[in-house]
């Protein structure tokens, strides 16, 4: 029966190979192709833990982080910060926007899920230790129950406003000056200039 099997791979392969190279002795007399050397970009590849790490500890570099951990699979983290539980709502959301800010700037904590909630903070770091023991199983379904917990809608830089004059109604009212004043500080407040991912 193996004998059979193999016999049926080799008709298969060998029959592949011989229409791949017809198709390309044909193509080779059509036209030739010239194509120019370019030097290839050297990239530095880490490991996931050694990101993790590295994201972990930018995270907690922040004031007001007292922990961080990460989770960090191919290019895409979770990093969970650990503050102080009596910080009203508003802090603890500019302090997330700060330790994102800081990941945004970092090429490996550009797509990086920030997360201060101390039940999910827990949660990674019980993640990043089974990661670290070896033991990766249901790593993936975890964190895509954290991020859909966290994220539950599409982000917003997918969407398009179409209304774009409902907002810019008030704008006749200014003075010329302050018009541009303020589509000058629009511009540099918003997302076109952020780096794109």
């Amino acid at each position: 029966m193996r004998s059979i099997v193999y016999l049926c791979m080799l008709l298969f392969f060998l029959t592949g190979c011989v229409k791949a190279d017809y198709r390309a002795s044909n193509d080779k007399e059509k036209t030739q192709v010239s194509v120019q050397n370019t030097a290839t970009r050297k990239e530095n590849y880490r490991s996931n833990e050694k990101v993790a790490k590295h994201l972990s500890s930018l995270a907690a570099s922040i004031p007001s982080v007292k922990d961080a951990t990460a989770v960090v699979i191919g290019p895409y983290a979770v990093v969970g910060i650990d503050v102080d539980a009596n910080l009203d709502r508003s802090r603890v959301e500019t302090i997330k926007y700060s330790v994102a800010e800081s990941l945004q700037h970092d090429p490996n904590g550009a797509k990086a899920v920030v997360v201060a909630d101390p039940d999910l903070y827990e949660r990674l770091q019980e993640m990043r230790r089974q990661l670290q023991s070896g033991r990766p199983a249901g790593v993936m379904e975890e964190l895509a129950a954290i991020v859909g917990r966290v994220m539950p809608q599409v982000p917003n830089d997918t969407l398009e406003n179409q209304n774009i004059r409902s907002t810019r109604q008030n704008d006749d009212q200014m003075h010329k000056n302050e018009q541009q004043k303020l589509k000058n500080e629009q511009n540099d407040q918003s997302n076109s200039h952020m780096n794109t991912r």
